[in-house]
């Protein structure tokens, strides 16, 4: 079955049927020059780089995650805060680069427009922008003031999430999310999930954080977007939710769902606040994680 693509026109919703050809090439390293984390993933034909958006340490408040017992946080050493950080995802595949969301802006201190130039990319680089949902530190960095920075990409959004800030919130209620995708209103391309992307990314129904929030699949990596805001209390705590969690108990449903089929397929992971060194192994035969070598 042709993966379904939704588009937004005129305020409603037309469903098409697309394909993609895939472009045949031998893979060459990229970026040969680089201090950016990097996953290789495993048909060898794809680069996924960590690009940290914050440019200094970044400590989550314990005070974020009221579930999570004093017992547990000292024991774990994390009284100052859990170590975390607010990153996007550069992936190099068949000589096309996409972004897995784009961070703060630089307007807010965000470094993803730095590190794209200091690794010799532009903007007009950029060919897609996958979204895990629309919070400010996922979506800032498409604008560039009041301007599309990504003007070549296409943009991935999962249609639940564009039917909450977009359609049943106003402009009012949501403006950063309104004037993001109406500055992007021609390149949007919504999905469902279970939807086989542009790029071969799996889109992965992951709600709870936001309404269609989404993890995505490239391989045998996840990006896990805000599936968890503390790594070290959240992987092995799969109950403690973060206080930014708009449905508290189905992100904690969720969190232990997508761990599990990590450790079951021993995949590695990634996600948009989890610490350096940004992408872990999931060990399968025990709860572990291992730093990706």
């Amino acid at each position: 079955m042709l993966p379904l693509r939704y588009l937004p026109v005129l305020g409603a919703l037309l469903i098409v049927g697309c394909t993609t050809t895939p472009k045949q090439e031998v893979y060459t390293p990229v970026i040969t020059k680089s201090d950016l984390p990097c996953d290789i993933i495993d048909d060898e034909q794809t680069a996924v780089y960590c690009l940290q958006d914050n440019a200094e340490p970044k400590l989550m408040p314990t005070s974020l995650f009221p579930d999570a017992p004093d017992s547990l946080i000292q024991q774990l050493g994390v009284q100052d805060g859990v170590p975390s950080s607010i990153s996007t995802f550069l992936m190099y595949d068949h000589g096309e680069w996409s972004l897995f969301d784009t961070g703060l802006g630089a307007d807010h201190g965000g470094q993803l427009l730095t590190l794209l130039q200091r690794n010799g990319l532009q903007p007009d680089s950029i060919s897609r922008i996958y979204l895990t949902h629309f919070h400010g530190d996922h979506i800032g960095g498409m604008m560039q003031g009041d301007a599309p920075l990504f003007t070549h990409a296409q943009v991935y959004a999962n249609h639940l999430e564009y039917m909450h800030w977009i359609f049943n919130q106003t402009e009012t209620e949501t403006p950063q999310q309104h004037k993001v995708m109406a500055a992007y209103r021609d390149q949007v391309q919504l999905f469902a999930w279970g939807d086989s992307l542009p790029g071969g990314v799996v889109a992965i129904e992951a709600p709870g954080h936001t309404p269609g929030h989404t993890v995505f699949r490239k391989g045998n990596l996840l990006i896990l977007g805000d599936l968890m805001h503390g790594f070290q209390l959240q992987y092995n705590h799969r109950y403690i939710s973060c206080k930014y969690d708009m449905d508290p108990e189905k992100a904690a449903q969720t969190r232990n769902h997508i761990i599990s089929i990590a450790h079951n397929e021993h995949l590695t992971i990634c996600g948009m606040h989890l610490p350096a060194p940004s992408f872990f192994e999931v060990n399968p035969v025990s709860t572990s994680t291992n730093p990706k070598q």
